[in-house]
């Protein structure tokens, strides 16, 4: 598969890979202080609104806003939800469980890509024919995985808490598997969100103005579920002074903001499947992280069912790869740096 001028997006990609994991680490740092899940998703989208208007009124302030249709806000509010609830999902499925759970869980995506665009008519499966076989193999390897990763914890395979990383509760059982099943959730926003994306960017290009629209959306949505969630616990409300406030800024800035810049971005660029690659990535991060920085335990039903999401995930890779192929040669008179449609 050749992406052209790619290496940008690539970089960006990893970096947005990173920031994620080193944003659920932080978060789960800060829930495991006490800070509620759902009021966090609130601050750091309300935070962002005041981050992203100044850069609003900067980027535009000698060039036109892109017209703001009835449809096309209908379309981002809609995007904004699928953010909401992943969000929601995402964090409270991290306060269940662990980062590392949560990055295993997201390369879930791929997966729950391929189901969608299968029910939605994006994509054909034909057993017979060997690239959607792959596909249709590594999406039941991927969802296999992530069932050994929720089901069986195992035994500690590495642990290196110390004095000097922030102490975590080791997550029961009951609560391993409650967890698992919100960041499966999450996957399953997150393909729907990346799709939704790539839709709206041909109709509004502009990465900015979306990511500014939706985190409004998102706090009004979020700060309704949060007044449910925290009823009779006003004290839930109160943001601490020290890695709460940290945790919220620096989501508010690099997650909410830049990173949802970038991925949008990347999906106007290269397509949802192009984003969807990168999330092995942020697997390896988040064990690294989760260990050395939360002194967090690294079970063995993580990395094995780690293993197997992974491996599942390739497949599916390489069967879109090889669909690639066989649509450039039943199409030689196309260049490829002229092709409008997106893998999805």
């Amino acid at each position: 598969m050749v992406f052209p001028g790619s290496s940008g997006v690539t970089l960006a990609m990893v970096m947005a890979e990173f920031l994620e994991q080193g944003l659920s680490t932080l978060s789960k740092a800060a829930m495991t202080r006490g800070m509620s899940n759902f009021v966090f998703v609130v601050y750091s989208n309300f935070v962002a609104f005041f981050v992203l208007l100044p850069s609003c009124v900067f980027f535009y302030r000698k060039r036109p806003l892109p017209k703001l249709t009835l449809p096309v806000f209908s379309k981002i509010f809609l995007l904004a939800f699928l953010g909401c609830c992943l969000q929601l999902s995402l964090y409270a499925g991290i306060a269940y469980s662990s980062p590392t759970l949560g990055s295993v869980m997201t390369d879930l995506t791929p997966a729950f890509t391929f189901i969608l665009a299968i029910f939605s008519r994006m994509e054909t499966l034909d057993l017979r024919v060997q690239s959607s076989l792959a596909k249709f193999t590594g999406t039941m390897v991927s969802i296999t995985g992530a069932l050994i990763v929720t089901l069986y914890k195992g035994f500690p395979i590495m642990n290196t808490s110390t004095s000097t990383t922030l102490q975590l509760v080791s997550p029961s059982e009951k609560s391993w598997i409650i967890g698992g099943f919100l960041l499966a959730c999450s996957a399953f926003f997150l393909s729907l969100l990346i799709i939704v994306q790539t839709w709206i960017i041909r109709d509004y290009p502009s990465e900015l103005m979306m990511a500014f629209i939706g985190c409004i959306i998102v706090t009004f949505e979020s700060a309704g579920v949060a007044l449910i969630a925290e009823r009779g616990r006003p004290g839930a409300w109160t943001l601490k002074p020290d890695i709460e406030l940290i945790a919220v800024v620096c989501q508010a800035v690099l997650g909410v903001g830049l990173r949802n810049i970038i991925t949008t971005w990347a999906c106007k660029m290269k397509g949802p499947l192009f984003v969807s690659m990168f999330k092995p990535i942020g697997m390896i991060a988040a064990s690294l992280m989760g260990v050395s920085l939360l002194g967090d335990t690294l079970y063995l039903g993580s990395v094995i069912g780690g293993i197997v999401i992974v491996l599942g995930f390739y497949s599916v890779l390489w069967g879109k790869a090889q669909e690639d192929k066989l649509e450039e040669k039943s199409s030689p008179r196309e260049p490829l740096l002229q092709k409008k449609h997106f893998d999805i």
